[in-house]
C-alpha cells in the first residue's frame, strides 16, 4: 500500500477508482468529481463492489482514516492507494486555483455572499439576526471586534457581520479582530488566504501564548483560552471597540449546559452576551447563537471551503483536522447525537430547560456568589400558607 498527493489523484491516468469512505450525509456535500461512496464501517461488507482489476484511491476527511481503509483494501488484494490530506487537500488545491486568479476569486466571493442570503437563509441567515435582535446584541453607535481564530464559525461570523453591516444595519462599526498566538505556517497562510478569498479585511496582533503554555501539563486549553480572550479584550480596546463577538453556535451552548450538569454538578449556561469583569466597559456577544454546527458545515461544504479546525500547538500538525478528540466536549457531541436517534427535539429542550427554570423547584442556586436554599424562606411560606 503506497501514498499519493491530491495532484496524482486528479491528474494521473488509467484505469482507476477513488473511493470515498466519509458518512454519505457528508459525501453528498462534495467530492472529489467521479467518486463512489463507501461509507468506513461498511467496508469490508461491500468490498466485492469494487472492481480488483484497477488502483482504489482512497479518499476520507484528512487522510487518516483512509490509511486503515486502504490497509484493509491491500491485504484483500486490492490495489490500493491512500490519498494524503484528504477531501480537505483537495479543497486547499482547489483554493489555491482560485486565488491565483483575481476574476475567480470575485466570482467565487460572489457566490459565497450570495449563499448566505439565498440558500442558507432561512438556517443561518435569518437565525443570526434573530439572535441579534432577540438578545438586543448591537446598538447604535457600537464598534465591534469580530474576533477571528480561522476556524468555520469565526470565518461565517466575519461574513455575516460585512453582510448585515452592507445591506441591513450600517449603524455600528466592525474591526475583525485575528490574533496570532503562534500558528504554524501553514496554519497562518490558510487563515489568511480565506480572509482574501472572502473578502475580510484583518486587523492582525501577534503574542506568544502558543509557547507560554506549551510546557503547562495540568488544564492548558483552558489557560490558553483565558489568555487568548484577555489579549482580545486588550487590544479590542485599544482600536476604540466596547464589545467583542466570538463565533459560539448553538452546539456550544447545549454542550456547555451538559458538561456542567456532568462534569461540574451544577446548571448554568453560555450566555448570549457578557460584561466584561476586568474590562470596563467592553461587552462581549455570541451573534451565532441560535445557528446549529450542522449548518455551519453544510454552508462549508456547500461553498467547498476548507478552514483550520483547531489550530491549538498540541494538535496543529493535523491541518484542518477534526481535533478535539478524548475531549469533555467530543464526548457531549456524541451523547446528543445519541440522543438525537430517539427524538428530534432533545438539543431544543435542553435549550429551553435553561428559560424555563422553576424556582420554586430548585434545591439552592447562587447570585454573584451569594448562595441561597429553598430552606431560606421555607418555614414562612408555610405559615402563609396556614
Amino acid at each position: 500500500m503506497r501514498e499519493a498527493d491530491i495532484k496524482e489523484l486528479l491528474t494521473g491516468a488509467g484505469e482507476r477508482i477513488v473511493l470515498d469512505i466519509r458518512p454519505p450525509e457528508t459525501f453528498r456535500r462534495g467530492s472529489v468529481e467521479g467518486a463512489v461512496n463507501i461509507p468506513m464501517e461498511e467496508l469490508r461488507e461491500r468490498m466485492d463492489e469494487l472492481d480488483r482489476e484497477k488502483t482504489v484511491y482512497v479518499l476520507c476527511h484528512t487522510g487518516d482514516q483512509s490509511m486503515e481503509a486502504a490497509e484493509e483494501l491491500s491485504e484483500a488484494g486490492f490495489c490500493a492507494v491512500n490519498v494524503k490530506g484528504g477531501y480537505r487537500a483537495f479543497l486547499k488545491h482547489q483554493l489555491v486555483g482560485v486565488m491565483a486568479r483575481q476574476d475567480s476569486l470575485e466570482e467565487e466571493r460572489a457566490r459565497i455572499e450570495r449563499s448566505l442570503i439565498k440558500k442558507f437563509r432561512k438556517t443561518i441567515w435569518c437565525k443570526f439576526t434573530k439572535g441579534i435582535n432577540e438578545y438586543d446584541l448591537i446598538r447604535d453607535g457600537d464598534r465591534i471586534a469580530v474576533c477571528i481564530s480561522g476556524g468555520k464559525d469565526s470565518m461565517l461570523m466575519a461574513k455575516l457581520f460585512q453582510e448585515l453591516h452592507r445591506h441591513g444595519r450600517a449603524n455600528f462599526e466592525l474591526v475583525f479582530l485575528i490574533m496570532n498566538p503562534g500558528y504554524n505556517e501553514e496554519n497562518w497562510r490558510i487563515i489568511q488566504d480565506n480572509a482574501k478569498l472572502l473578502g475580510i479585511p484583518l486587523t492582525v496582533f501577534e503574542t506568544d501564548i502558543f509557547d507560554t503554555v506549551a510546557g503547562i501539563d495540568k488544564n492548558p486549553c483552558y489557560l490558553c483560552a483565558r489568555m487568548r480572550r484577555g489579549h482580545l479584550y486588550a487590544r479590542a480596546k485599544e482600536l476604540g471597540c466596547n464589545k467583542i463577538a466570538l463565533g459560539h453556535h448553538f452546539d456550544d451552548v447545549i454542550e456547555t449546559i451538559l458538561m456542567g450538569m456532568f462534569y461540574g454538578g451544577k446548571v448554568e449556561t453560555m450566555m448570549p452576551k457578557l460584561h466584561s469583569r476586568n474590562f470596563e466597559g467592553m461587552e462581549l456577544i455570541r451573534p451565532m447563537y441560535l445557528i446549529r454546527e450542522a449548518d455551519i458545515q453544510a454552508w462549508r461544504d456547500y461553498n467547498r471551503l476548507c478552514f483550520i479546525q483547531c489550530a491549538c500547538r498540541f494538535t496543529e500538525n493535523c491541518v484542518s483536522c477534526g481535533g478535539g478528540q478524548g475531549s469533555k466536549r467530543e464526548e457531549m457531541k456524541e451523547l446528543i447525537a445519541e440522543l438525537r436517534k430517539k427524538s428530534e427535539f432533545i438539543e431544543m429542550n435542553i435549550f429551553r430547560s435553561v428559560q424555563n427554570v422553576n424556582l420554586k423547584t430548585i434545591i439552592g442556586y447562587s447570585i454573584d456568589g451569594e448562595k441561597h436554599s429553598f430552606l431560606d424562606d421555607y418555614a414562612a411560606k408555610v405559615q402563609e400558607e396556614l
